[in-house]
This record gives structure tokens, C-alpha cells and sequence, in this order.
């Protein structure tokens, strides 16, 4: 939304933290109170009561998903008492602030009647709306978080290995993507699995390029990978609630800068992340690794029925 967009001066004013009162919210931005409240419903759909309140409880539940305390995020929200953000939150979200799933699981955004949200603590994320003419509907969602899951799977079947095992060339000339570099032993190819998305993340976000010289240790990709599966399981959401799967990046990060469309970088990191978590397996298999650490049938149908009858896999 551009910054000199009517309807954003006036979501400036209903967020801005010190606009508590509608009378305040009215004063930031230059209106009486009857024709702010008129104008904000008028282009936002909401009241500008109920877009702060909104908001805000989304604001908190995304940051009690990332270990905000409960005390915390209800006074940052505006809250007097614990006991009134409970109550609002239950309200909202269908459970207490305790029982907040992690991100990867459940995202933060409430039903709104304008696509307007908190997005992250530097971003009002505004869905300009549209036909959604080629939804990727559930599939995508199965597909994506049995990617991100089974990759986890992986990471615990390695760490029972020591690492000269890890690092032990198996397959000798693999390489499924030359410019990544080798994928001949269980450290490169597990270390490419987990850190091939964030160059995506960085172009779709407009972030710096990510240092992806990280070490190959099965601990260390295990935190990595914590920090990139939520962030990647929020882009896809984003993109699949805007209908973008058309919109194009211009990736700055290629020589020289290359136009990518959403839908085929998704398309690309799902085929090669399937195809090195059967290189993950069969190198796990070659070196001996036992039954009680082998990683879980691959199949999607088979993740999905563990996921449904109480297993940890995200729905």
C-alpha cells in the first residue's frame, strides 16, 4: 500500500501504539471522531475499535508462538490484567494463550473482513484481494509440511550416527544441483535440505543473501532447520491466502538477476528436497543404521494417517 494511500494514513492511525481511544486514534489523524470511525469502516469493512483489538491479538498470539510469555504479550497488546487478554483471546482463537500452537501448525491470523493483519513486528500485511483462479489447495499444504516434517525425521535418524559416518563419502559424483555443490555423503546432502529454501526466503522477503556457509553437524542443522521450516510453512501460507502463485521475483541474488515465478520455486524446492530425502535415506541405510533409528516410510499417505491418529506431524 503506498504511503501516500488514504486508507493507510488511516491504518496508521488506528494502529500507531499510543492510539489507544477512538478519540485518539481520531486526533493522529487529523479527523473528529464520527468521520474517523466513518472512514475507517467505510474503506476497511471494521470498525477501527475492533481492527486495533484484531491486530493486536494477533500480534500477541505471534509472539507467544515464539516464547513471549503470556503476562508479556497481554500488556504489550494494551491489556490491563492477564485475566481480560484470556478472556479476549479464548474469545478470539478458541483457546487460552497457553494452548498456542507453534506457527508451524497454526498461523496467527483471525478471520478479518479486509485481509488486513499483523504480519511481523516491521509489517501490516494488507490483502488487496482478487480471484483466486488456480488455488493449490490441500495438496500443497500435505506436501510442503511432509517436506518440512520428514526432513526432521532425517535430522533424528542421523543423529545417531558419529560424524565421521555423517561425513563418509556414499555416492561418489552426486550432485542433483551442480551449483549447490556435491551431495555424496549424508552431511552435504542433509545440510542442503535444510538450508536450500533460504535463498528463496531472502529474495521473496527483500532480505540480505543468508550466509549459507553453516557447519554440517547434525545439532547445528537441527536448530537451522527450526529457524527455516516456520518461516517457509509462513510464506507458502501467505502466498496461498493472496492467490500470488503467479506473481514473479527478480532474484538480485542470481548473476545476473533472474525472474522467478512463486509457484516455480515452490514446485522446484519440493522436487529436489524429495529427491535428497531418498538420497538421505538410502546413505542412512548404507551406513547401517538400525531399526529403532531408521526414519518413517516416506509415502505421504502413510505421514498423513500417523499425523491423524496422534503422531507430531503438523496437519
Amino acid at each position: 500500500m503506498r504511503e501516500n494511500d488514504p486508507l493507510r494514513r488511516l491504518l496508521d492511525a488506528v494502529l500507531d501504539a499510543d492510539g489507544s481511544s477512538l478519540e485518539e486514534m481520531a486526533a493522529s489523524a487529523h479527523l473528529s471522531p464520527f468521520h474517523f470511525h466513518r472512514s475507517v469502516r467505510a474503506g476497511a469493512g471494521e470498525t477501527p475499535t475492533a481492527l486495533r483489538r484484531r491486530v493486536a491479538l494477533e500480534q500477541a498470539a505471534w509472539s507467544i508462538q515464539r516464547g513471549t510469555s503470556a503476562t508479556d504479550a497481554a500488556f504489550a497488546a494494551g491489556y490491563d490484567s492477564l485475566e481480560g487478554f484470556s478472556r479476549a483471546f479464548r474469545r478470539a482463537y478458541g483457546h487460552p494463550p497457553s494452548a498456542m500452537p507453534p506457527p508451524r501448525e497454526r498461523g496467527h491470523w483471525l478471520p478479518a473482513p479486509n485481509g488486513i493483519h499483523f504480519h511481523s513486528p516491521t509489517v501490516l500485511y494488507v490483502d488487496a484481494g482478487g480471484v483466486r483462479e488456480h488455488p493449490a489447495g490441500d495438496v500443497l499444504a500435505l506436501l510442503v509440511s511432509h517436506d518440512l516434517d520428514d526432513i526432521d525425521a532425517l535430522l533424528d535418524s542421523a543423529a545417531a550416527l558419529d560424524e565421521d559416518a555423517c561425513r563418509r563419502v556414499r555416492l561418489p559424483g552426486s550432485a542433483p544441483r551442480a551449483w549447490d555443490g556435491p551431495d555424496t555423503s549424508i552431511a552435504e546432502v542433509l545440510r542442503h535440505l535444510v538450508v536450500s529454501k533460504e535463498p528463496w526466503l531472502a529474495s521473496i522477503e527483500g532480505a540480505a543473501a543468508p550466509d549459507l556457509d553453516v557447519p554440517d553437524a547434525v545439532p547445528a542443522l537441527r536448530e537451522r532447520h527450526r529457524d527455516v521450516a516456520p518461516r517457509w510453512l509462513a510464506m507458502i501460507r501467505d502466498v496461498e491466502h493472496r492467490g500470488a502463485w503467479q506473481d514473479r521475483i527478480v532474484d538480485a541474488l542470481c548473476e545476473p538477476p533472474e525472474s522467478f515465478l512463486l509457484a516455480e520455486i515452490v514446485a522446484h524446492e519440493l522436487t529436489f528436497s524429495a529427491h535428497r530425502r531418498q538420497l538421505a535415506r538410502w546413505m542412512l541405510a548404507d551406513a547401517g543404521i538400525g531399526p529403532e533409528h531408521a526414519p518413517p516410510d516416506p509415502d505421504p499417505i502413510l505421514w498423513r494417517r500417523r499425523t491423524l491418529t496422534g503422531g507430531d506431524a503438523p496437519s
